[in-house]
């Protein structure tokens, strides 16, 4: 939890139990109702939170068999609204289900059985299950770096959100979404974490809370200060090199499968005096960097260095490359939107050729007729 930001929710869920049967008649309960989780668009965990102050879901009860109505009711759902991106698990961690889009649902606790002969007419109680709720953001890009390497800044040159900015580290404490807005309508969502430190994949400072939202963005743009960076007083100063490899670092052990995404570079900060001499030296560190890895600990040098689709100097203060950013990033997107698209249409041409190949070769049954 960030201030007033909650990205995670622990609930009590419950199916309704079923009618009671008719014995005498045959008659069947009506089942209970079913617990769902659905997504909306314009819903908040806090919104869920303030709302549901319990925080327990119960569906209604199966109807009892009666002589005027031998089979019961059935019993009304309950429907638990939560925002887009959201990720459901059980009480062990075991993942129920994802909601990715507007409408989409999955059920949480199934109602119980209403009685009838099977169960000699008796009713069942319905699923009880408490259930977690994992907030992961949803957005095309976004903005991995270490605190003041000038993302909000970034944010807020490149999009109409207006985040909080600041000259000290950490400024941004919970997560801030902007649309980059094209002159042809297209829309990119740009997803501004909280700040990176080194030790963050063992939950240090923001940790995990930043981490686990990077999983479900299409793309990372990193964001580095041409400067370098240094924490506090008490901390190393790293060069801008050093930050990019003890970012990439951070990812990898976090979850390797970050390193396969798509990435960008952003080089900001290149107002300052010296800068075009430090982006130089940068760019040969990045084309050969095993010649520089030797000046790290083992323990900080990644497996795999992450290779950068573009990399583009840009001053967040003045404005200087940022038309040039939103450029790439749409470019990143739509060559990897394609190469999506034709891996996709592949598999389906592969898929149908196996299905084709298999209805071909089958041997005809036994007692078909066969023409001549």
């Amino acid at each position: 939890k960030y201030g007033n930001f909650i990205d995670n929710l622990r609930l009590f869920t419950r199916g309704g139990s079923g009618g009671m049967g008719y014995p005498r008649l045959g008659g069947e309960g009506g089942k209970g109702g079913d617990v769902w989780v659905v997504a909306h668009k314009k819903m908040t965990l806090k919104q869920l939170k303030d709302k549901y102050p319990q925080k327990r879901f119960v569906a209604g009860e199966g109807g009892n068999s009666r002589v005027s109505a031998l089979k019961g009711s059935r019993g009304k759902d309950c429907e638990i609204p939560v925002p887009v991106g959201i990720s459901v698990t059980d009480e062990n961690g075991k993942i129920i289900g994802e909601l990715n889009k507007e409408k989409d649902r999955i059920l949480v606790a199934e109602g119980g059985l209403g009685g009838k002969l099977l169960t000699n007419f008796l009713p069942l109680k319905g699923q009880k299950r408490v259930i977690h709720l994992d907030l992961k953001l949803i957005a095309d890009i976004s903005l991995v770096g270490f605190p003041n390497a000038g993302k909000s800044s970034l944010l807020s040159q490149v999009s109409h959100a207006k985040p909080a900015i600041a000259d000290y580290a950490f400024t941004t404490l919970k997560p801030e979404l902007g649309k980059i807005m094209y002159n042809d309508f297209r829309q990119v969502s740009v997803a501004d974490l909280p700040g990176l430190i080194e030790g963050a994949h063992m939950n240090k400072g923001m940790g995990h809370k930043f981490l686990k939202h990077i999983e479900r963005t299409r793309q990372l743009l990193f964001v580095v200060d041409i400067s370098g960076f240094q924490l506090s007083s008490r901390t190393q100063y790293r060069t801008a090199f050093e930050t990019i490899i003890l970012l990439t670092k951070e990812l990898e052990l976090y979850k390797e499968e970050l390193q396969t995404k798509p990435a960008l570079l952003a080089v900001n900060k290149m107002d300052l005096p010296g800068a075009q001499d430090k982006f130089h030296v940068l760019m040969h560190q990045l084309q050969n960097p095993k010649d520089f890895l030797h000046l790290f600990e083992k323990n900080m040098i990644p497996e795999r260095t992450v290779e950068f689709q573009h990399i583009i100097p840009i001053s967040a203060i003045t404005g200087e490359g940022i038309e040039e950013l939103k450029n790439y990033i749409r470019k990143s997107l739509d060559e990897h939107s394609n190469q999506e698209n034709g891996a996709y249409h592949k598999k389906q041409l592969l898929n149908l050729q196996i299905c084709s190949t298999v209805s071909y070769n089958e041997p005809p049954p036994k007692n078909a007729v066969t023409s001549p």
